[in-house]
């Protein structure tokens, strides 16, 4: 069985990463998608509720499950005995970012952990969690950007109800 590992912060999932998980399971057996508990940034949901969003979010895909992990990836996959990272790319900024990554990851790992690049479906290139979080903290429409039970918490968290929203959650 060919397994795979997508890591990120997913804070909060939005329809680019949706569509990495929805590809990446269609190419392995299973997908672990891995919440990153990152104590260097100060995420809007906390890990167990993105872990819990991203559980509702791909509650359909039945070769996918969701996960949370602190400290190093290439560790991580070791305990799970998983040899592949899947990473996202949007744009060459991304893959210069990535590329560094994945190098260190298989030089840590001594070449036990490959990471598979998907490039982002046009559709979805311009998005990122933090522009999510950037136009609902004004009130913006991200209705495009990410499922609508997502756009409610979203805007639940920047202290925003269904009434100043105009309906839009």
């Amino acid at each position: 069985m060919k397994a795979a590992i997508y890591p990120g912060s997913f804070d909060p999932v939005t329809y680019g990463h949706l569509d990495v998980i929805k590809r990446a399971a269609n190419i392995f057996d299973e997908l672990t998608v891995s919440v990153l508990n990152n104590k260097l940034k100060t995420p809007l949901f906390s890990v167990e509720e993105r872990v819990k969003i991203l559980q509702e979010a791909v509650r359909e895909i039945p070769n996918v499950k969701v996960e949370s992990f602190s400290g190093l990836l290439v560790d991580y996959a070791k305990s799970r005995d998983i040899h592949v990272v899947i990473r996202g790319l949007r744009a060459i900024t991304d893959f210069e970012y990535e590329l560094q990554n994945a190098q260190t990851n298989a030089k840590l790992s001594s070449g036990a952990l490959d990471t598979v690049f998907l490039t982002t479906s046009l559709e979805y290139a311009y998005l990122s969690s933090s522009s999510v979080k950037e136009i609902a903290s004004f009130g913006g429409d991200i209705s495009m950007c990410v499922p609508d039970f997502v756009a409610k918490l979203v805007y639940r968290k920047f202290g925003f109800g269904e009434k100043e929203m105009g309906g839009r959650t």
